[in-house]
């Protein structure tokens, strides 16, 4: 791709040579902060649905609102520059909620602990080395190549960024406006949209799951000839805001995949399979004797991690010429890095040698970190492969946005080629799990936070900013994000934790317990009736129960399954109250890919199964990788992100035919969108509803008896909470939010 030949043309919004307040402590600490709160919304979104949406601009809307509120108690006006430092760094967390998402719960679900060390080590780690690995691209991929690559997400977040100007930066800029202007008004109704809806998803939540006042999931079952076949939702408004983001073709096609694994091949599985007097491998149990998500734990989950793994492989494959420009292209950008202006404050970088310097340092604490049990060939690995996905996940987002960025097939391919090297060595077995998969982890999360940084530093570069300012801020909010996340991706595991009596899932079942020297208690609601401590014993075979983690009294009898939070089976706990559980799908793929490879031990017949359909989708022209995701996941959890699509479409078609947008092109009007009332309040929606669904879950422990007297009194005199009518009447609170979104989202006539 021919390099932008006069670079110098471009004016930012904030020229060179002014002088305002940029990276100030408030500045930062902002966004710092709000780089926790939006990385712990993400957290929970890529558990429940494998996926995330970019917090850019939601977080400069709420920096600038809040700026301004403290401008009316008597603080300093803010600048547009502080707002772009307080953006970048509130962009961090999202990206490392995406990485770690993905990766670390399949250490749990390959039957290690999740110990808090190693997950906050491959946080911070990754999060450094991606941004560290994209700052010798800079000049190359946002000066340099301006004009052709666009990174719609770093470019709307500008526009949102010159839209709430304050007068100092406005005066900075040259540029007139009046206090009662179009663009101050606008400014205004941003902020009350972005906290409006997080106000309502907070509310919705908490009513909803805290007080029982109607259902937060409805379904509806089947019968012959659809037998276990069944359609539901999860009425949520983070889910339906997640749609209305992402849009219509990947919400719906995510659904298709739903409607095809729940109304497709979960009846068919139980229809060939009906008669079968004995289980059928993977499956512990006969098929006549499994309801839909006995079917769909033992079967559709195989099938749809193999969709997902050929569709992220497929993904990336068809960007291998992207990936080899965007290679070549920073291989010749690495001596750019300080080559230019450095009189302009806009060309002012971190020196290399201290990004050189601090490379080689994350990788010596990569080599010698215990938690990580890592070795020499590991973390060359990770210099080599995280170099390369860090240069190819900047340049596609430039091209496509941070939303189509195929991190989860790097991640994919970067575990494949890992463990096959492993296997070539002879390193097979548990021992070097962990190994691969930190491996893929820290890689995983430096192209997330490495194509995070990249729009950042394209906001920047439209605005003004200085490089370097920015660089310091994302490293700060990437490291405190890292500190934070580790300790929630644990808690919400143990909230949903439940330690199911050995009675019934394993019998009878013993074990030597002299050989096991690990230790645990039980946590949560179930702890204060049994505080006894036991030994540990993580059960790797299928033999006399399922493979898992066991407690294991000292005679060496099995006490409890340790059914985790994360990708667990049993929702019930012995007292009959329900907890949530968390399906975790990309992880789930990451462990399949380790323990299929190194321990030979994956039902390839059933995982070749969902490659075709991946094959048979991509010769159809459809997107694989977004399918199959739905194939994985369950409908409930798909269904309203395709709501959210429809409601995005009908207010885009009815948007797009106003006079002021009737002369746009496709990409101006998906720009437009983008940037649209709707967006900010599904963004709100987003971040209330993730938040309250967090601090629900972590705080299901504490409110025990409340939660049971709530549940009683639904289930004796809540008609939307129980009773025949309670899924249909459940849908019109969540009615109300999906045409409130509607509402807001249509723009009004422009006056002649």
């Amino acid at each position: 791709m021919p390099l932008d030949s006069s670079p110098a043309a471009f004016k930012p919004y904030i020229p060179a040579h002014a002088n305002l307040a940029e990276m100030t402590p408030r500045a930062l600490i902002l966004g710092v902060i709000l780089g926790m709160i939006f990385g712990a919304s993400s957290l929970y979104l890529v558990l429940k649905v494998g996926l995330t949406v970019s917090a850019s601009i939601p977080v400069a809307v709420i920096a600038i609102t809040l700026f301004g509120v403290a401008n009316k108690m008597g603080a300093r006006e803010s600048t547009i520059l502080e707002n772009s430092v307080a953006q970048t760094a509130g962009s961090a967390g999202e990206s490392l909620a995406f990485g770690l998402g993905v990766t670390m719960p399949a250490i749990m679900i390959l039957g290690f602990d999740l110990e808090i060390s190693r997950v906050m080590l491959v946080g911070v780690l990754g999060g450094l080395l991606g941004i560290l690995m994209m700052i010798p691209l800079r000049r190359t991929l946002i000066v340099d190549q301006h004009r052709e690559l666009k990174y719609p997400e770093g470019t709307a977040c500008a526009e949102v960024l010159k839209a709430a100007a304050t007068d100092v930066s406005r005066d900075a800029a040259g540029e007139l406006r009046e206090e009662g202007s179009d663009a101050m008004r606008t400014a205004r109704r941003r902020a009350l949209l972005i906290f409006g809806g997080f106000g309502i998803g907070i509310l919705y939540k908490t009513l909803a799951v805290s007080f029982k006042l109607w259902r937060d999931t409805i379904n509806f079952e089947f019968g012959a000839p659809l037998k276990t076949g069944s359609i539901g939702a999860e009425i949520s408004p983070e889910l339906v805001g997640v749609g209305y983001i992402i849009g219509p073709r990947i919400g719906f096609t995510m659904a298709a995949g739903g409607v095809l694994a729940s109304l497709m091949l979960v009846p068919m599985i139980k229809f060939f399979g009906e008669l079968a007097s004995v289980p059928l491998s993977p499956g512990t149990i006969p098929i006549r004797d499994m309801s839909g998500d006995d079917i769909r734990a033992a079967y559709i989950l195989y099938i749809g991690a193999g969709a997902v793994a050929a569709g992220g492989l497929i993904s990336l494959a068809r960007s291998l010429p992207t990936i080899w420009n965007g290679l070549r292209g920073g291989l010749a950008g690495m001596g750019k890095g300080s080559t230019g202006d450095a009189s302009l404050r806009t060309d002012r970088d971190i020196p290399m040698k201290w990004v050189v310097i601090g490379c080689l340092a994350i990788i010596a604490v990569i080599s010698l970190a215990t938690p990580l049990h890592m070795n020499v060939l590991g973390a060359l690995l990770i210099l080599v492969f995280g170099f390369l996905f860090a240069t190819v996940s900047s340049r596609l987002t430039g091209e496509i946005g941070s939303s189509s960025n195929p991190i989860s097939g790097m991640a994919v391919a970067t575990l494949l080629f890992t463990c096959l090297i492993f296997l070539v060595m002879g390193w097979t077995g548990g021992r070097y799990y962990v190994t691969a998969l930190s491996v893929g982890a820290i890689v995983c999360i430096a192209a997330s936070n490495a194509g995070t940084t990249s729009q950042d530093l394209k906001t920047g570069y439209l605005v003004g900013s200085t490089p370097r300012m920015q660089q310091y801020a994302i490293l700060c909010g990437a490291f405190a994000s890292a500190l934070i996340l580790g300790p929630i991706l644990l808690k919400l595991n143990e909230a949903g934790t439940v330690y199911v009596p050995a009675a019934q899932v394993a019998p009878g079942l013993t074990v030597d317990a002299s050989r096991l020297p690990d230790t645990g208690v039980l946590q949560g609601p179930q702890a204060k009736d049994d505080p006894n401590t036991y030994k540990v014993w993580h059960k790797t075979d299928t033999v006399g129960g399922p493979a898992g983690k066991y407690f294991v009294d000292n005679a060496g009898k099995v006490v409890y399954l340790v059914d985790p939070g994360i990708n667990g089976h049993h929702s019930v706990r012995p007292d009959g109250t329900e907890v949530k559980k968390y399906d975790a799908p990309k992880a789930v793929l990451m462990s399949y890919i380790i323990k299929g490879i190194l321990d030979r031990e994956l039902p390839w017949t059933l995982v070749l199964f969902g490659v075709m359909i991946a094959i048979v989708l991509e010769m159809a022209g459809i997107s694989a990788l977004a399918f199959s995701v739905g194939v994985y996941l369950p409908l409930v959890a798909t269904l309203p992100i395709a709501i959210g699509g429809a409601v995005r479409w009908l207010a885009d078609r009815r948007n797009n035919k106003l006079p002021q947008n009737a002369h746009l092109n496709e990409e101006e009007r998906q720009a437009a969108g983008d940037r649209s009332a709707g967006v900010l309040l599904a963004s709100g929606y987003i971040a209330g509803g993730a938040l309250a669904g967090i601090i629900i879950a972590i705080t299901a422990g504490v409110f025990t008896e409340f939660d049971a007297l709530a549940t009683r009194w639904a289930d004796a005199a809540n008609p939307f909470f129980a009773g025949v009518m309670s899924n249909w009447l459940s849908m019109i609170p969540y009615g109300a939010i999906v045409l409130l979104l509607y509402w807001v989202a249509r723009e009004k006539a422009a006056r002649e």
